[in-house]
């Protein structure tokens, strides 16, 4: 996974489990931190291949969230409630609407089309945008690990916040020994410009994180020219 962007309330910012990501607008122990001067955004539902769409939190989404809770490292780098209650279960999904609200990112559900269940998470992270850069996080559970999930979802949102959005940096923060996230992330463009040591809490201790990052100007995705337009 890559490193959840810490969070305003937890901060992971990239991968670690395979098809985990620090979150960096998903770190542990603190609360929505809007940026200033952003209007409130709408996420958009939109396809990440033949097989899952990506779409805005939705309280039906509780039992991934359950689900989550359970894994050994999603807890760590995101505000998953672990152990589970469904009042902060509950929660949890109020604060991804509150950073629409606030600015501060898109976070989308990812949802397997042929049954309609949630399978993980991914945000578009957009605290830094004023200096030019936004970061992207993303987890899965165990049952969405090794389908090609976390490359489809995370090559969606890469083209269409360097397309459409025109973002000139995407950041991700992957823990060196997560090579799946790695690869996945190389796949789809990002290079690895170097080794951030104790980037980032994680659990107990402190983490390093290797950055990775794509410029609008670097060439396509997905086949397709990253220029906004």
């Amino acid at each position: 996974m890559a490193a959840p962007e810490p969070d305003p309330e937890r901060t992971p910012g990239t991968g670690s489990t395979p098809g985990t990501t620090a979150d960096t607008d998903d770190t542990p122990g603190s609360a929505p931190d809007p940026a200033p001067g952003t209007e409130p955004l709408t996420v958009p539902s939109m396809s990440a291949g033949p097989d899952f769409v990506l779409r805005p939190w939705e309280m039906s989404d509780l039992p991934l969230i359950r689900e989550a809770s359970l894994d050994p490292y999603i807890p760590l780098i995101t505000t998953i409630p672990a152990p589970y209650s469904e009042a902060a279960a509950e929660a949890f999904v109020r604060r991804q609407w509150e950073r629409a609200a606030t600015g501060t990112g898109y976070p989308f559900a990812i949802v397997r089309s042929r049954d309609r269940r949630p399978v993980g998470a991914i945000g578009l992270w957009l605290r830094e945008l004023p200096e030019g850069r936004a970061s992207l996080g993303y987890w899965l559970t165990d049952l969405a690990r090794g389908q090609g999930v976390a490359r489809a979802a995370l090559r969606t949102v890469t083209g269409w916040a360097l397309r459409d959005l025109g973002v000139p940096r995407l950041q991700l923060y992957i823990e060196p020994w997560n090579t799946a996230s790695a690869r996945i992330a190389e796949d789809i463009g990002f290079r690895r410009e170097g080794l951030l040591r104790g980037w980032q809490q994680v659990g107990d201790e402190r983490r390093d994180m290797a950055v990775y990052a794509l410029l609008n100007s670097d060439g396509p995705v997905d086949g397709r020219a990253v220029t906004a337009y």
